[in-house]
Parts: structure tokens; C-alpha cells; sequence
């Protein structure tokens, strides 16, 4: 084996796993015109420096963070819900980020940023430490196949850094349709330091909380397809 190809195998086996697959898909008229003409008003640029929230939202209201928002239609009904609350989403689709901003846009939604990036990556570079009240995590791929469970994005690694997010008190609330990885993300995060099960050790959440209803979760409902939600709060 030549050195290149060595170097690039120890360059593909640590490369970074990741919890979601990029799929581009195409873009409606409404929301390629959201994004080339709101994105100043609700898109925040990836880069390496912190943001600053209050800044950001022009206020100091404390902030939400929801990763992976697929097409912001839970979210946007919660920063409509909750108005003093400031709700920053992170997305990498496409479409699903053109849809948020054209919806957000055409009810004057004043709550609302974006960002289209890993969630990680935002995470771990542009969200300062101690900051967000409140981090969402709904219906993440379950990468149901179990030579697949290790892209699934609840792990210990990312239960650590969202408990650096979090401001004390803070609450991670997690949802999911898929029995098993409920089981999963009830387990890993009971055994997690720093964190207080809502309901506690070993219940899930007997209610959604904040969390929005949408019309795939209530589709799913008719069908008798369960939901199971989990509320921890930063120690």
C-alpha cells in the first residue's frame, strides 16, 4: 500500500460520522425566492466565531435552539406561541430551510433565526457555553437499521455538548416515533451526568410540552404509531 493511500484511509476512518444524509432536493419557487430575498432577515452564515444572541435578536430574551427542524412547521408554531422566547433553528435541507423563511416571513415572525450547517458544528463552534434555555431534538432519523445506530445523534459526545450549551436549569427535550431508539435515548440519558429525567428515572414525558404537533405526527397518530417524548433538565 502506497503512503497516499494509507494516509487516506486513516483519513476516511476518522473522519467524522454523520446523524443525516445531505439531500439537496428541489427547491419550490416560493422558497428559492425566500431564500435569496429573506435571508438577511432570518439566516445566520455558519463560521467559527460565537454568536452573540443578544445581538442576534436584537433583545435579551432567552433563546431556544431546535436541530434539525425539517420544515419548520412546529418550530414556526412555537415562536408564534411563545413570543418571549427567541427560537434559533438548525437545518442543513434546503428546502425545508426555504420553506421556515417563507412561511416566518409572510406572518412578520420577529423570533425567528436560522442557520442551514451541521448542527454539531454549529453547536460546538458558534453557540457559546451556558447559553440556551431550551435545546429541541424531534423525530431525528432513527437510522433504524442497527449496523446503522451508530449515526443516530443521541450518543454520550452529544449529550455532553448539549449540557455545555444549556444554561443551568436549561431543559433538552427530545421526541421521537421509533420505539427503540426512545429506549435508547432513555437510557443513555438517564445514565448522563448532569441531567435530571423530568418524569423520572426510567418515564418518559406523559406530555409534549411545548412541543407543536404536526401534520405528519398527527397522520402518524391516526395510524396508531406511537410518540414518545423525553424532558431533562441541566443540573
Amino acid at each position: 500500500m502506497s503512503v497516499n493511500t494509507s494516509q487516506a484511509k486513516q483519513r476516511l476512518e476518522h473522519r467524522t460520522i454523520k446523524s443525516f444524509v445531505l439531500r439537496q432536493g428541489r427547491l419550490t419557487k416560493a422558497q428559492q425566492l425566500a431564500l435569496e430575498s429573506h435571508w438577511q432577515d432570518y439566516g445566520i452564515d455558519y463560521s467559527e466565531q460565537v454568536l452573540s444572541f443578544d445581538k442576534v435578536f436584537v433583545n435579551n430574551n432567552e433563546v431556544v435552539v431546535e436541530i434539525g427542524f425539517g420544515n419548520g412547521e412546529s418550530l414556526l408554531q412555537q415562536a408564534i406561541n411563545e413570543p418571549q422566547y427567541n427560537f434559533l433553528g438548525i437545518e442543513v435541507h434546503a428546502p425545508g430551510v426555504g420553506h421556515l423563511i417563507h412561511h416566518a416571513n409572510a406572518q412578520g415572525i420577529q423570533n425567528l433565526k436560522v442557520i442551514r450547517y451541521d448542527a454539531v458544528e454549529v453547536l460546538r463552534q458558534q453557540i457559546a457555553d451556558n447559553s440556551v434555555a431550551r435545546a429541541q431534538l424531534f423525530f431525528p432519523d432513527p437510522w433504524h437499521k442497527k449496523r446503522h445506530h451508530k449515526r443516530r445523534i443521541i450518543n454520550p459526545e452529544f449529550i455532553r455538548l448539549i449540557h455545555q450549551k444549556l444554561i443551568a436549569g436549561g431543559l433538552f427535550h427530545m421526541a421521537t416515533d421509533w420505539q427503540d431508539y426512545a429506549n435508547q435515548m432513555l437510557e443513555q440519558m438517564d445514565d448522563a451526568e448532569g441531567f435530571c429525567n423530568m418524569s423520572g428515572p426510567g418515564h418518559f414525558s406523559s406530555s409534549k410540552a411545548a412541543r407543536c404537533e404536526t401534520k405528519f405526527e398527527r397522520r402518524g397518530l391516526k395510524l396508531g404509531h406511537g410518540v414518545w417524548d423525553l424532558v431533562y433538565q441541566k443540573q
